[in-house]
């Protein structure tokens, strides 16, 4: 569920700023599946790729993470 979070908002994030998928695997130098499977939620980014991924996207890792949930 966390991984489904964290990949909706890094896609969403990567197309607002005019990345292709492959444009953006390349500047933060994984594979394409590999970001694929981020942005499907098959798997959670590491601290330091999420780190790299919100300053590629010049974004904080604030503004990346996804809002927490309050019951």
């Amino acid at each position: 569920m966390e991984a489904e979070k964290w990949g909706r908002r890094i896609r969403a994030f990567r197309k607002l700023k005019g990345f292709t998928q492959e444009g953006f695997a390349k500047e933060l130098g994984v594979s394409v599946s590999i970001l694929g499977e981020i942005e499907r939620g098959n798997r959670l980014p590491a601290p330091a790729l999420i780190e790299q991924i919100a300053f590629a996207l010049n974004v904080t890792q604030e503004e990346l993470a996804p809002k927490q949930e309050h019951d």
